[in-house]
């Protein structure tokens, strides 16, 4: 075949094109069990970082399994559905943040055993910035209202702006002076614009000076992914 002519660069090309696209799957299949196993790593210590815990690089599994006590798959109405076994890990949180109907989520709760012996409650959360996808954990008291600390992440918001939801200036701001029973009333912690305050009595943090939409999604992530959880928090009060 004449290498100059056109039907010998096309049949080069689609050859090149099918080996290159072969090699590609059979490496990333090869990979996938470890992709799998880096983003669980990642999850694992997203949910530790929102209970403060600190632990040495690279023992992540290993801290997880030694501080994440026991895990729980809860209903709206505060029951216990399933325990233990990475039930809750399993959950799919951005599917059940979009079940319209909350009686029908299924409500994932990682507990949590500090070195003192104190008791959290990790409740993930799942919504929508200005740019993409938004994401979190909550860590609660054992009181079930007392907020103990967070840790929140994004897929693509502005750095500068909506990008600072994952710094500590933001994220210290749940801290134990926050608290969702006020008054025998449940309200998930709001976040409003610096220098204002909710029209309700609940407690708030100060939103981002130049992230508002990302701000207000944070806002709404919350209080449509932790509301739901009342039942069971007024369950560990009655404790």
């Amino acid at each position: 075949m004449n290498k100059q002519s056109n039907v010998y660069t096309l049949i080069y090309i689609i050859v090149l094109v099918v080996v290159v696209g072969a090699a590609l799957a059979l490496i990333s299949n090869a990979l996938k069990s470890r992709q799998i196993e880096n983003a669980n790593a990642d999850k694992m210590s997203q949910i530790m970082a929102a209970a403060h815990i600190d632990y040495a690089k690279g023992d992540v599994i290993k801290a997880f399994d030694q501080y994440i006590t026991d895990q729980l798959v809860v209903s709206a109405t505060g029951d216990i559905e399933a325990q233990g076994n990475d039930c809750a890990f399993n959950i799919n949180v951005e599917a059940m943040s979009k079940t319209a109907n909350i009686q029908e989520r299924q409500l994932p709760v990682y507990v949590c055993t500090l070195a003192n012996g104190s008791v959290k409650y990790i409740l993930p959360c799942y919504g929508a910035g200005l740019w993409g996808p938004i994401w979190g954990y909550i860590a609660v008291d054992s009181d079930g209202s007392t907020i103990y600390g967070a840790y929140f992440a994004h897929e693509g918001e502005t750095p500068g702006l909506g990008a600072e939801i994952e710094k500590p200036a933001f994220q210290d701001q749940f801290n134990s002076s926050l608290h969702m029973f006020k008054n025998g009333s449940f309200y998930p912690i709001e976040v409003v614009k610096a220098g204002q305050k909710p029209l309700d009595d609940a407690d708030y943090v100060d939103g981002i000076s130049g992230g508002t939409i990302t701000s207000k999604g944070v806002g709404a992530m919350i209080n449509n992914c932790i509301a739901p959880y009342q039942a069971f928090l007024e369950s560990l009060s009655k404790k």
